[in-house]
C-alpha cells in the first residue's frame, strides 16, 4: 500500500450527519486536482464541475444484511455478503471482536423464524473469513425477503448504535443487493441532483452490488455482480469524445464502469467482475471519483491511485487528516480529479 497516513479514532464518523444536525449534503467536501486541494461542502459540488461532465451513479440498494444467529447454542451475527447464481450465499460469521475464522464445512447455524444456514466451503481457497453457504428460509420471496424481516444494516465498531435502513440508502438506490451501502452517493439529495442537471452536469446509472469489507490481510477484493446499460456506455463514450470528464460516484461505480471497457471504449456489459484497479491496472475511462475517506489498510486506496495517481491521493489524505475530516460511510467526502 503506497498511501501512508495515521487515522485517529476520533475521525471515524460514529453517526449519520443528520444526527449531528447536518443535512446529507452539508458534509464537508475535499476537492483535489492537479491545481491543488480545496475545501468546501458537498452542497457546493456544482462549483467544482463543468457543464458536460458525467456523473456515473450506482443504483444498488442496501440490504439489511446482518442477522442474529445461534452457533452451537451461542449467539453470533451472520453478514450476508453476496447472492450467487446457484442460490448459495457468501456469508461472514462475526463476533463482537471481529470475524470468526473457525468455520467448518457442513456446520449448521440456526437463524430467526425457523431459518437455517449450512456452511459449504470457503469462498476463497486458503482463507477462512468468507464461506459459501446454503440458506433455508421458510418464507416466500427467498433470502432477500427473509433479510427484510429479520435483518438490520451491517455496522462496525466505530458506529456504536443502530440506525434505520433508510440511513443506509442513497437517493439513487433502486435495486436491493448491496451488503454495505455504496456510501459515496449518500450526500446527494434530490435538490442537489436537480441543481446539477440544470447546470449541465449529466448523470448515468449502472449497478454493482457490493459485498462486505474488512478483508483478511492479503485477501483480494471479491467478485461482485454488475451491470452497465448500453445507454450509460454510449453516454460515457460521447462525453469523452467531447472533452467532458467521466466521474465515478464511488469506488463501486468506478469498478463497474472500468469492467465494461474493451478496446479503449465502454460497452454494455453485465455479469461478475473480479477487476482490481490499482497502479498495475489504471483507470482507462474514469477521469475522477467522488468517494468517502477510506481506512489506511483499505484496498480502495489502490483504486483511488488508479484513477487519480498516488501523489494526488496522498496530498488529499494528508489534507483530510490535517483538517480533521470524518471517515467512513457517515463521514465527509472527497472529489479527486486527474484532469
Amino acid at each position: 500500500m503506497n498511501i501512508r497516513f495515521d487515522l485517529p479514532d476520533e475521525l471515524s464518523a460514529s453517526a449519520p450527519p443528520e444526527a449531528r444536525g447536518l443535512a446529507r449534503d452539508e458534509v464537508r467536501l475535499l476537492v483535489a486536482s492537479p491545481s491543488g486541494v480545496h475545501h468546501s461542502v458537498f452542497a457546493s459540488l456544482a462549483e467544482h464541475l463543468r457543464p458536460g461532465d458525467l456523473l456515473v451513479v450506482n443504483t444498488s440498494g442496501t440490504l439489511p444484511a446482518a442477522v442474529d444467529a445461534r452457533r452451537a447454542g451461542r449467539p453470533i451475527v451472520v453478514h450476508f455478503a453476496t447472492s450467487l447464481d446457484d442460490g448459495a450465499w457468501i456469508v461472514e460469521l462475526r463476533a463482537p471482536g471481529g470475524p470468526l475464522l473457525d468455520g467448518r464445512p457442513g456446520e449448521r447455524l440456526e437463524l430467526p423464524g425457523g431459518a437455517s444456514l449450512t456452511l459449504l466451503s470457503p469462498a476463497v481457497p486458503g482463507a477462512a473469513r468468507l464461506w459459501r453457504a446454503a440458506v433455508a428460509v421458510p418464507v416466500d420471496g427467498g433470502v432477500t425477503a427473509f433479510l427484510a424481516a429479520a435483518g438490520r444494516p451491517i455496522r462496525y465498531g466505530y458506529v456504536p448504535r443502530a440506525w434505520p435502513l433508510s440511513d443506509y440508502q442513497t437517493v439513487f438506490a433502486r435495486e436491493p443487493g448491496s451488503a454495505e451501502m455504496p456510501s459515496a452517493a449518500r450526500p446527494f439529495t434530490s435538490a442537489l441532483v436537480t441543481r446539477l442537471v440544470t447546470e449541465g452536469v449529466l448523470f448515468a446509472p449502472l449497478l454493482l452490488h457490493t459485498g462486505v469489507s474488512s478483508p483478511e490481510a492479503g485477501e483480494p477484493p471479491q467478485a461482485e455482480r454488475f451491470r452497465v446499460p448500453a445507454t450509460t456506455a454510449a453516454l460515457a463514450s460521447w462525453v469523452r469524445t467531447r472533452g467532458g470528464r467521466v466521474i465515478a460516484v464511488g469506488t463501486t461505480a468506478a469498478r463497474a464502469l472500468e469492467s465494461a471497457v474493451s478496446g479503449g471504449e465502454v460497452h454494455a456489459a453485465e455479469g461478475w467482475t473480479d477487476l482490481v484497479l490499482g497502479p498495475d491496472r489504471p483507470a482507462r475511462v474514469v477521469d475522477g471519483i467522488i468517494t468517502g475517506l477510506h481506512a489506511p489498510e483499505a484496498s480502495h486506496l489502490l483504486l483511488l491511485e488508479a484513477v487519480a495517481g498516488r501523489e494526488l491521493v496522498q496530498r488529499a489524505y494528508d489534507a483530510a487528516v490535517e483538517r480533521r475530516y470524518l471517515w467512513h460511510e457517515f463521514g465527509d467526502v472527497s472529489l479527486l480529479l486527474r484532469r
